[in-house]
């Protein structure tokens, strides 16, 4: 099963996001969604999918944690 992971837009390279994850840095396909740095977002499988607001991005990574679905 795969999860769809709240991060935060770091740097925008043409449609490439670099994230943070929980601390790491990864890319992601920005392609299908406006995002700009700063942003919360939603990712699946290395595609950006929907941009969040700071205490949802939050509240989910805490949901998320206490399910042990993510670890810190």
């Amino acid at each position: 099963m795969c999860l769809a992971i709240p991060g935060k837009v770091i740097r925008l390279e043409g449609s490439v996001a670099t994230l943070d994850l929980r601390g790491q840095t990864v890319t992601a396909d920005a392609s299908l969604v406006s995002v700009r740095p700063g942003d919360f977002v939603l990712v699946y499988s290395g595609l950006i999918v929907q941009t969040l607001e700071e205490e949802d991005a939050l509240e989910r990574l805490r949901l998320l944690g206490s399910m042990g679905a993510i670890t810190s």
